[in-house]
């Protein structure tokens, strides 16, 4: 049997072409083997039992050929909470916290509001609005069944099953009412594009949910032309965004009658989320 420290440096060899070998070799010792971050550092003389070798043997493995650790682990954390992904749903990224952070920033705690999420995928940014937002309700989108499951699971994990309701269709297919805010991360990616991004999102996430069309904007101006009809008047709608779309997708709002209000920047300094208002007079 091997000891944790050995473990650690085994796995670390294994995944030395990996981006985060050592990172990656902790956390898939910790899914295996069941011990905390605390107690691989503490313990770092623990015996491994054969069981819990075997784990991590076929995670390596998994993790050598490209698949991301998240999708081994079945598990990404996003804003502090965890999130159950599955082969269903886009890998929950960092980027995606940029919305969520200029959504809250407008949704007042202190009244009830409605959130519409499209494209929910495993449900992060309506889940994660409802958990900061008490008195908030919503309805998470998607056209994929599979995903709307993941995110239902989601939804009952972090306790917000009985605000957020699911409706399969296509954008606004199926939605009723309007909503104090519309929020998406919707496919931006150019579809000649996909073939030339990186092996743990070309083998491992849904193209469906990646394929942003010709121009990466399909999607967007499916959003612009329907949200309209579901914004509550002083309400906004938040779009997550890939690198240099900003001018082209504020065009396709203000086609539709949409004000930009403000643009977020990530943590890479890119503009990653633009918040659009609706002039009712347009």
């Amino acid at each position: 049997m091997q000891t944790v420290e050995a473990a650690l440096a085994a796995a670390r060899k294994r995944l030395i072409h990996c981006d985060s070998p050592a990172l990656d070799a902790r956390l898939l010792l910790q899914a295996a083997s069941g011990l905390t971050h605390a107690e691989v550092i503490a313990n770092p003389h623990h015996l491994l039992d054969a069981s819990a070798a075997a784990r991590l043997e076929a995670m390596l493995t998994r993790r050598a050929s490209g698949e991301p650790v998240s999708r081994i682990q079945g598990q990404r954390e996003f804003y502090g909470r965890a999130f159950t992904v599955t082969a269903a749903v886009l890998d929950p990224r960092p980027d995606t916290e940029c919305l969520v952070n200029a959504a809250l920033h407008l949704l007042p705690d202190k009244r009830p509001l409605h959130i519409l999420d499209l494209g929910t995928g495993s449900g992060i940014i309506a889940i994660t609005l409802l958990a900061e937002r008490l008195l908030a309700r919503g309805c998470a989108v998607d056209v994929s069944e599979h995903a709307l499951d993941v995110a239902r699971e989601n939804a009952r994990l972090h306790q917000v099953q009985d605000r957020l309701s699911f409706q399969r269709g296509h954008w606004f297919e199926g939605v009723r009412g309007t909503y104090d805010a519309i929020v998406s991360n919707p496919p931006y990616i150019e579809t000649s594009a996909i073939d030339n991004l990186s092996l743990e999102v070309r083998n491992h996430d849904p193209h469906i949910s990646l394929d942003g069309g010709k121009d990466g904007l399909t999607c967007y101006r499916e959003i612009a032309v329907g949200a309209a009809n579901h914004l509550a008047p002083e309400g906004f709608v938040a779009v997550e965004i890939g690198q240099g779309q900003d001018t082209a997708i504020s065009h396709i709002f203000a086609s539709r009658g949409f004000a930009l209000a403000s643009q977020h920047r990530d943590l890479g300094g890119h503009i990653r989320c633009l918040v659009f208002h609706h002039d009712r007079k347009a």
